[in-house]
């Protein structure tokens, strides 16, 4: 047996265990709790999923918009705010007996945006006596400021939305709403 590799080995073995107990500290064991871990992050929510949960009161609408498949949109607000936005929210339902698949076309056809899924980023707000158009806001990433996650509604079912768009001039009391294969509907702005 050749007496340098042993000893050379023997060396390394006394090294690792030196820095095992230098690691783990000479005099120091570690505690062992009979605790169970807890976890505090709450699973997300698809869209198809919202309405299983209880609601609050809906409020009055402001406009009704049909589409494709028995699907409609309930639109319940259309208010701007101090930062120069305007947010429109309603419900999503579907009136119909079976499920619905919402339509990939409700995304628009940006590409920056229809990279992002299924969402209401195709809506727009036309201000006739501005003549202007306004489009869903967007990050920086792309992604459009409205609900996304959108794939389908089992039947009688609705989900809550919402869309957010540059405000129109305080002068612009009212516009036409616009989401692509729904009929448009003219909203009151408060």
């Amino acid at each position: 047996m050749n007496v340098s590799y042993v000893r050379g080995g023997f060396i390394a073995f006394a090294v690792a265990a030196s820095l095992t107990v230098v690691g783990c500290g000479a005099d120091a064991e570690p505690k062992v709790t009979n605790k169970p871990a807890t976890v505090t992050q709450q699973p997300q929510q698809s869209a198809t999923t919202q309405e299983e949960q209880p609601t609050e009161e809906p409020a009055e609408a402001i406009a009704r918009v049909k589409g494709p498949k028995g699907l409609e949109l309930e639109v319940n607000s259309a208010d701007r705010d101090a930062g120069g936005f305007l947010t429109i929210k309603g419900r999503l339902k579907n009136a119909s007996d079976k499920a619905s698949v919402i339509p990939a076309q409700l995304s628009g056809d940006e590409t920056e945006v229809v990279k992002h899924g299924n969402s209401l980023g195709g809506a727009t707000l036309v201000d006739a006596i501005g003549k202007k158009r306004y489009y869903v806001l967007r990050d920086t990433d792309g992604r459009p400021l409205t609900t996304s996650a959108l794939d389908s509604l089992g039947p009688g079912k609705s989900t809550a939305v919402f869309m957010q768009f540059p405000a129109p001039p305080a002068s612009t009391t009212e516009v036409s709403f616009q989401l692509p294969t729904f009929e448009p509907a003219t909203l009151k702005l408060s």
